[in-house]
């Protein structure tokens, strides 16, 4: 399923769409600066044909990999290039890794029209302090927590939006991946869903920082609840708004997909769940609404439900506990959020906008807790779950150091008898 083959979900052109709404860098953060020089002549040993030297800006979006554009304007030749590397103190290289951000795009060019351009992958620490890739921009708009001023869509158009980001998505689950042999060696498939919460279980354990909930009910229910997997495919891992592109003129229109450092084989199910983790409806508490990366709260896009019900819908897929995957995407995510949070603790980032992520964390443990709450049953979560959680004491102190404000929020969403009772036992 294409999405340039939806032609009537693409919504008129949009007069106002011009170079005003076109994704853009701003100046280079401190601490944070390249050396253009040096990637010039990396480039030039590699036989790429580049002239002079450029002018670098670096993208503000995302809170984990650095992007900086390249502009070699000159008479003779004109090129617009950008560069991606991992940031400094990475704890979890995996999480940033180029060669399979690089090596899966490659790979996919041919069977997915959505993926830029590969120009040059280096390895070579020496050349910048960390491993990079080279591609080549694709220009256009891509919708962080809010459309760019100047892209105003009505609400048949937001659906059309919507439902074209979620049709890239299917699209790149019906990938052959045994066609192309650099995607075949992207993960070892069957077994996915066991991996994953195995390896997010240790990885939130090691990120934890002191003033963060331990997750201990949800790791053991996720555990728990754990199924096979439903098939196997290429997922993008990463799947959000802001990983996308928009053509300019015709912005419900998806022309390139961002970010494919965690691309790999596995379930697409999983995939979709991580997704919606990120999916931040109108009605959500303020801390989500306040860290939201994409504009689904606008009128006409599709709420969580009516996005898995429009999935299996068009893939065939069924599920009989869809409360796992939705609990797994916001573990993973806390999962996610807390190691970038960890450097900022440890002071391997200065980056301001990682200094409340402890807070967001709290907020995705709360709202796995409800799920889990209502996927058993108030009673049977209380009498049966609830109990086996080890360091219920911890984690209810931890919610008693938040601001009061957020204190209201969190506990707004925890299951009922939750605080109550974890305040009980740590009373005990």
């Amino acid at each position: 399923m294409s999405t340039n083959s939806h032609a009537d979900n693409t919504g008129s052109k949009n007069p106002q769409a011009d170079n005003q709404v076109l994704d853009k860098g701003g100046a280079v953060r401190e601490g944070e600066e390249l050396d253009a020089q040096a990637v010039s002549e990396w480039l030039r040993s590699q036989g790429i044909d580049i002239q002079g030297e450029p002018t670098v800006t670096q993208f503000s979006g995302g809170a984990s990999n650095w992007t900086y554009r390249l502009q070699y304007d000159n008479e003779e030749k004109s090129q617009d290039l950008i560069l991606r590397r991992p940031p400094k103190g990475t704890k979890a290289k995996s999480a940033h890794d180029m060669v399979r951000e690089y090596t899966v795009q490659k790979a996919l060019k041919d069977a997915y029209p959505y993926v830029p351009k590969m120009i040059a992958l280096c390895t070579d620490e020496d050349v910048i302090g960390a491993d990079f890739y080279i591609m080549e921009r694709m220009e256009g708009i891509i919708p962080r927590a809010n459309l760019p001023k100047g892209v105003d869509l009505d609400k048949e158009q937001t659906r059309a939006l919507c439902t074209n980001v979620i049709d890239a998505l299917i699209e790149l689950h019906q990938v052959d991946y045994e066609q192309h042999p650099d995607l075949m060696n992207l993960g070892r498939g069957e077994g996915y869903c066991v991996r994953q919460i195995s390896g997010w279980d240790k990885r939130y354990v090691k990120a934890k920082t002191p003033n963060v909930p331990s997750f201990a009910l949800v790791r053991q229910w996720l555990n728990k609840h754990t199924p096979a997997d439903s098939k196997t495919c290429v997922i993008h891992n990463d799947w959000r708004f802001d990983n996308v592109i928009l053509e300019a003129s015709e912005p419900t229109k998806v022309i390139g997909v961002l970010d494919w450092e965690m691309a790999t084989l596995g379930d697409p199910l999983m995939d979709l769940g991580s997704a919606l983790a990120y999916w931040i409806e109108e009605d959500d508490n303020i801390i989500m609404q306040q860290s939201r990366r994409q504009p689904t709260h606008l009128e006409g896009m599709m709420t969580r439900e009516e996005v898995v019900d429009y999935y299996l819908e068009k893939t065939g897929l069924e599920v009989d506990n869809w409360t796992f995957y939705e609990v797994f995407g916001l573990f993973r995510l806390a999962g996610i959020v807390q190691q970038i949070y960890y450097r900022y603790y440890n002071k391997q980032t200065t980056n301001p906008a990682f200094k409340n992520f402890w807070i967001i964390v709290h907020a995705l443990h709360a709202k796995c807790l409800k799920l889990i709450a209502q996927y058993e049953g108030e009673a049977l979560f209380t009498s049966r779950v609830q109990p086996h959680l080890q360091d219920a004491g911890i984690d209810a102190a931890t919610i008693e150091q938040l601001p009061s404000p957020v204190q209201s929020v969190i506990k707004s969403i925890l299951p009922k008898s939750y605080f109550a009772q974890t305040t009980n036992n740590a009373e005990k």
